[in-house]
């Protein structure tokens, strides 16, 4: 087992960089440490005051008992050097998902929800029910600049999962918002952000419906929009859909019809995280890749995600 020493020592100046980094930005939440030493390939990020610990799926050959002394190692040298308790370290394991495992609420460790701020807005999060806690933090970017585009829009949001997307369009004076899922318990979720940050409901609609089935009756309807954003899981199996969505496949279609639902002048951001993705040659010329942009400093890996920005002509 790998000395817990080099682990703390890394995490510690970590915590100081990143710690100063995000007291300048004006963030509260933010990523620490990603798999810096090899031999401790977990993923930390900062909740204020509180900690989301992900240890990422390897393959551990060593006994039960070994592992879970070494993760607790772990937990207990992030509450040390965050001076928190260790009951405010949130453990997960993290794997490769499919279809609505995303959704589904995690059996054993469990936490309550709280409010985190970002960009002047609040969101509801969760550490422990769920695999993903509620804000994706490598979005942290694109959503600011889907604030600054938003005034006077009329804004979608696809794939929405808790409408962090939308609160920020909303904050940013978008008229109208649409935001889309196949999930009612996300769909509720961003409800309540809305809610959180004061905004009327009777100009943010929440729409539960597989996005296929979504934009084949608006193609057929006059609504369009100023601004989209689209960012699909990678893959997709779940029963409330008609069909299996796999990202790198229907990315041609889904970009197609959403392109065709934007005004003149548009603008789309379309965001996945399949690190093998391949835009088709057709719609290269209509976009801009932004990934460089998009990632946010504090992630390591420059390839969680990848970025477009289409602007209709």
């Amino acid at each position: 087992m790998a000395d817990i020493a080099s682990f703390r020592n890394r995490f510690a100046k970590n915590v100081k960089h990143w710690g100063k980094w995000a007291r300048r930005q004006g963030i509260t939440c933010y990523r620490v440490y990603d798999r810096d030493v090899p031999e401790f390939p977990v993923i930390v990020d900062f909740y204020e005051g509180r900690v989301h610990l992900q240890e990422v799926a390897t393959g551990w050959m060593e006994s039960d008992e070994d592992h879970a002394a070494w993760l607790e190692a772990i937990r207990s040298a992030c509450a040390e050097v965050l001076d928190i308790d260790e009951s405010a370290v949130v453990l997960k394991l993290r794997q490769r998902q499919k279809g609505l495992q995303q959704y589904e609420k995690l059996e054993g460790e469990l936490s309550e929800d709280f409010v985190v701020q970002e960009g002047g807005n609040q969101f509801w999060v969760n550490l422990g029910a769920y695999l993903d806690t509620g804000l994706f933090l490598d979005h942290r970017n694109t959503r600011k600049r889907v604030m600054e585009e938003a005034k006077g829009k009329r804004f979608l949001n696809l794939f929405s999962y808790t409408g962090s997307f939308s609160v920020y369009a909303a904050a940013g004076g978008a008229t109208h918002t649409t935001t889309v899922d196949m999930s009612n318990t996300y769909l509720e979720w961003a409800e309540r952000n809305f809610a959180l940050n004061g905004m009327d409901p009777s100009r943010h609609q929440r729409v539960r419906a597989d996005v296929f089935e979504f934009l084949s009756e608006a193609l057929s309807e006059s609504t369009r929009y100023d601004l989209i954003v689209m960012d699909p899981p990678s893959f997709s199996n779940s029963k409330k859909m008609n069909g299996i969505l796999d990202i790198q496949r229907d990315h041609s279609w889904l970009l197609e019809s959403v392109l065709a639902l934007l005004k003149p002048g548009g603008v789309l951001y379309f965001s996945n995280n399949l690190r093998t993705f391949t835009l088709d040659d057709w719609l290269k010329p209509m976009c801009t890749d932004i990934s460089g942009q998009s990632v946010p400093e504090d992630f390591r890996n420059r390839k969680i995600h990848q970025c477009f920005r289409f602007v209709k002509a």
